[in-house]
């Protein structure tokens, strides 16, 4: 019975049809950068110098801001300057902004061209320096659009208005469950979603890659998954022309070449091929299975494949004749040749591991790709920096979370869940597959012991693939239940993955600690985590009373003075100077763990954690902050420094109304 040598090749360009057809249809349903009233420019611009007074700043958005939407002003010192805002007349944008929209399951992109400006009141300039502008609204489509920019100021002082007092306020309650309704973290600021240049067409809206500020968004889903379907199908090309071309007698390494490919048709027979009616006449010799490509009967005879010699040997070794269908000579020459021969024809095995592993291989980029790019919107868990921009750079929006690209400016470390009060971590053991699995529980009052632990995964085996940031893979966060006994501690870890750390702990009483890191994946990426658990020391324990919020503490023979106002939900500056006890002489601050601060801020009652990182650089004589608080409620600050080669930490407490 005549084969079917056309079959595989066709099974095989099907299925890479189809899986190429599938991938397109994965990746388009990745949502593009889907950014609404986003904030497009301002006046002053993001990081420019102004050397002239003004009287307000203008926050120029793709649409009206919220009726509830809060602003504020932050001088050098701290001090907010903001007396309220209004509407302002709409304006044409400096550079058009691209926003995409879901339309009948599909994003069209809608190019915007004005701005909508929120006109926010300056009342005086106490300072020059470096001024700081924060904003929280929520846009039309439900999404938060909150940031902050900077601007440096260095024109005349001028003085506050009779009777004049720092505003205090809080955003509305109202607002702030509103833009934390979505779980997401707003947006960055200050950067259009897409420089509209040229219009997209809508029709290539959901296919075309997307600009977006966000690097790690969907736009990396689509270009990483692209990238393995293209991998997949040139392997997959590869082989088949291998394949043919062994067939066909072209250089593709070794392989015989057949009769039918002479090129001749009805041109007779050759020594060693067969013709009807001629029985036995085209049986193979054992010289015929001699490699090496010499000319053996008349034919070109090249390396022979385990098959060939398996179809053409016995088992004790002896030639036997071959007894394949005779090759009718008035054919023509068949092109899926290759197929029909024993050594290229595609087993149902081989296809199905072919075809599986081209399946992984795209399900496997996409999944990277999805890890590596965090949430994309489709979640509505987007994460991005927390922190506040850099002295000179864009704006970044204010977020829930690890704000924790080392050395990039200023962050705070990402929240667990996306719930309202996602910036307070370490109040759970486990978060995002990992648990914090402590050895001791206890231990005596002021006998100094080695606290060990393992961050285990799901699969129960201890991670010990961790990401240094901040010179350290791993940072240890002890404070007391009370909100005294605080310690920035760096553990060391074993082969085996377990960690130690010798802890000594003064009082009974009850401990928080917090473990505070950033495992990496088998691909690269980066998981920020903060994970918290409970410890005890034995005894009678009275719990010692929170002190009074205070702008200034002492930390050694230093004396550090705290301005700013924490705000909920809205990234807002906190400064910190350090002079010399007594004097106003600036102390001369060292960078402790890449930074010229930290600072971490816990939560009284449920002890709920955040880690804050400052700007890279002094920012007028100061360590500059930009905090986030996840509520109301009372907090104790506490800002690691270093001075001559030694760690001081000045404590405050801080009250959110």
């Amino acid at each position: 019975m005549r084969r079917h040598p056309q079959i595989a090749g066709r099974v095989v360009s099907g299925l890479l049809a189809f899986l190429l057809v599938s991938a397109v249809a994965l990746l388009a349903s990745a949502q593009p950068a889907a950014a609404h009233g986003t904030l497009a420019m301002s006046t002053p611009a993001a990081g420019a110098t102004v050397r002239e007074a003004l009287t307000s700043v203008r926050l120029f958005f793709t649409e009206k801001a919220a009726a509830n939407a809060y602003f504020t002003v932050t001088a050098p010192g701290g001090i907010r300057v903001d007396n309220g805002w209004s509407y302002g007349e709409p304006k044409p944008l400096d550079q058009p902004v691209r926003e995409y929209f879901l339309v009948n399951g599909q994003f069209e992109p809608r190019e915007y061209t004005t701005g909508f400006p929120a006109t926010v009141a300056v009342t005086h300039l106490p300072a020059k320096g470096e001024y700081s502008v924060s904003y929280l609204s929520v846009a039309s489509d439900g999404d938060p659009v909150r940031g902050t920019l900077t601007f440096r100021y260095n024109g005349p002082v001028t003085a506050a208005p009779k009777g004049w007092s720092p505003p205090s306020t809080q955003p509305d309650p109202a607002l702030l469950a509103a833009a934390e309704q979505h779980g997401s973290s707003g947006q960055a600021s200050a950067v259009p979603t897409v420089a509209a240049e040229t219009p997209i067409p809508p029709s290539a809206a959901a296919a075309a890659p997307i600009e977006s500020t966000d690097e790690s968004g969907p736009g990396a889903v689509a270009w990483v998954g692209l990238a393995v379907v293209a991998v997949a199908v040139a392997a997959a090309g590869s082989v088949v022309w291998r394949r043919r071309t062994a067939s066909t007698g072209r250089p593709a390494g070794r392989g015989r070449t057949a009769p039918a490919t002479s090129g001749r048709r009805g041109a007779g027979t050759r020594p060693g091929t067969r013709t009807p009616g001629t029985k036995g006449a085209g049986s193979r010799t054992a010289a015929a299975k001699t490699g090496g490509g010499r000319a053996v009967g008349g034919r070109a005879v090249g390396g022979r494949t385990d098959a060939d010699r398996a179809a053409a040997t016995t088992g004790n070794g002896t030639q036997t004749s071959d007894t394949r269908p005779p090759a009718d000579p008035g054919a023509s020459p068949d092109p899926d040749l290759a197929s029909a021969t024993p050594r290229s024809r595609l087993s149902n095995t081989g296809l199905a591991l072919f075809v599986g592993a081209l399946v992984l291989a795209l399900l496997g980029g996409f999944g990277l790709a999805r890890i590596s790019g965090n949430e994309g919107p489709a979640a509505n868990t987007a994460r991005q920096p927390a922190g506040g921009p850099p002295a000179s750079g864009p704006a970044v929006s204010a977020t829930d979370g690890h704000q924790h690209p080392a050395g990039t400016g200023p962050h705070t470390h990402r929240g667990d869940s996306g719930t309202g009060e996602t910036l307070a971590t370490g109040t759970t053991v486990s978060a995002a597959g990992f648990t914090l699995q402590p050895l001791e529980r206890t231990q005596p009052a002021g006998v100094r012991a080695d606290y060990r632990f393992r961050i285990v995964g799901t699969d129960r085996q201890p991670a010990t693939r961790f990401a240094v940031v901040h010179d350290k893979p791993l940072h240890l966060i002890v404070v007391g239940r009370d909100l005294t006994g605080y310690q920035h501690l760096h553990p060391t870890m074993a082969p085996d993955g377990t960690w130690s750390v010798p802890l000594t702990l003064a009082r009974p009483g009850g401990y928080r600690v917090y473990a505070d890191f950033s495992v990496t994946a088998a691909n690269g990426s980066q998981q920020p985590l903060v994970l918290g658990v409970d410890h005890t020391v034995p005894g009678a324990h009275t719990p010692a009373a929170l002190p009074p919020p205070q702008a200034q503490a002492a930390a050694g023979p230093f004396t550090v003075s705290m301005t700013g106002t924490p705000t909920v939900g809205v990234t807002a500056p906190i400064h910190f100077q350090v002079t010399s006890a007594g004097t106003a002489t600036p102390a001369q601050l060292q960078r402790y763990l890449g930074a010229y601060g930290h600072l971490v801020v816990v939560r009284e009652g449920d002890l709920g954690y955040v880690h804050v990182h400052p700007e890279q650089e002094l920012v007028d004589g100061t360590v500059k902050f930009w905090l986030t608080t996840p509520s109301s409620g009372r907090y104790r600050a506490f800002f690691d420094f270093q001075v001559d080669g030694r760690v001081h930490t000045a404590e405050y407490t801080i009250g959110v109304p």
